[in-house]
């Protein structure tokens, strides 16, 4: 499965109404570490399919979910586990890394 696009229209039924983990990638067009860690990203979200959803929500068209979440510097990534944020990480990293911390976040 590809990332999926949130906003909020669907960050409650696509994000906190979910039945899988979801990642949240809050990100940026302008943002050069942001688009490092997209094709990661897409790479983790077809490698785990049905485990994790991974989802992009872009901070500049959604500043009220990024105000929300306390989101001060991007790229941050949320897990949201049953409706709630269970881990969050900030800043780009390499793909091992990312999918090291998904993965410890799926157990």
């Amino acid at each position: 499965m590809a990332t999926v696009k949130v906003d909020k229209s669907n960050f409650q039924a696509d994000v906190l109404d979910a039945k899988e983990p979801v990642v949240v990638d809050f990100w940026a067009e302008w943002c050069g570490p942001c688009k490092m860690i997209a094709p990661a990203l897409e790479d983790i979200a077809v490698e785990l399919g049905g485990k994790v959803k991974i989802a992009k929500l872009n901070i500049d068209e959604n500043p009220e979910l990024a105000a929300q979440f306390g989101v001060r510097s991007i790229p941050t990534l949320m897990i949201f586990k049953d409706g709630e944020m269970a881990d969050m990480k900030v800043g780009a990293a390499p793909k091992t890394a990312l999918s090291h911390w998904i993965n410890g976040n799926l157990a």
